[in-house]
């Protein structure tokens, strides 16, 4: 979709463009004609991805990043905004361990945590920095079951996704009136990728996969580019998605 002439790019950056969740986020905005920045660790790795895109019509600029580290983060939302309007920025890393607590090593605990919540502070301050200064934007947070309740085993994870959804509450309270609309999804089911189906079919067996409900990454992208087009007065900050066969 190109722009008229004289006007801006938008840009959509992604911290944690992924195989899965985060290259459907990349599709999905590249088809409305955004500009795409995508980071990940090994950007490498984001070549087919940009290859897809660029065949399509569309651009993908890929970086390697590191969410744990301020001045990277820092520069790469920078370079973001230097390509045009940035008008979405999406922290989508996990960091879904599972040890029971007693074998949680101090280095687990604290590597989730710098992944799925600090990350996320470094990413939405960032982009809130550029947003006050060009009066608007959407900064979107992938959260998860762990979001809303801890489980056995997930004690690192949901600690991160418990702060990662505090922040984006307090964020959203702060920036919705300076035009910046902050939301929250909670992805409540297993995603379709390749390592939850090889992991079902692992621990139960081929039947078991066909019974489990999972989630398809581009139904998530289209989630967030619908939260991204809502009209200001009806704004929606958190969202729990679940296939329809997901019991909760």
């Amino acid at each position: 979709m190109p722009h008229e002439k004289g006007t801006r790019s938008k840009v959509c950056a992604i911290v944690g463009a992924g195989d899965y969740i985060g290259a459907a986020i990349a599709r999905r905005f590249a088809r409305e004609g955004y500009v795409i920045v995508a980071g990940r660790r090994g950007g490498e790795k984001l070549k087919p991805l940009g290859d897809e895109i660029t065949a399509s019509g569309g651009t993908l600029v890929a970086r390697s990043l590191d969410a744990r580290s301020e001045e990277a983060v820092d520069e790469f939302i920078q370079a973001a905004a230097e390509l045009g309007e940035l008008s979405v920025v999406i922290f989508n890393i996990g960091g879904n361990v599972k040890f029971p607590i007693a074998d949680t090593t101090e280095r687990v605990f604290r590597k989730v945590w710098q992944m799925a919540c600090y990350g996320g502070f470094l990413t939405g301050r960032a982009a809130a920095r550029v947003m006050l200064r060009q009066g608007s934007g959407s900064i979107f947070f992938t959260g998860a079951t762990a979001s809303m309740r801890g489980g056995s085993g997930y004690g690192a994870f949901a600690s991160a996704k418990f702060g990662l959804r505090g922040l984006a509450q307090a964020m959203a309270r702060e920036l919705g009136p300076e035009n910046i609309h902050v939301a929250h999804l909670v992805i409540d089911s297993a995603v379709d990728t390749e390592w939850v189906r090889q992991l079902i079919t692992e621990r139960a067996g081929a039947a078991a996969l066909a019974a489990t409900p999972l989630l398809d990454p581009a139904s998530v992208a289209d989630t967030y580019w619908i939260l991204h087009n809502q009209p200001k007065d009806c704004w929606t900050h958190e969202l729990d998605v679940r296939p329809s066969n997901e019991t909760f």
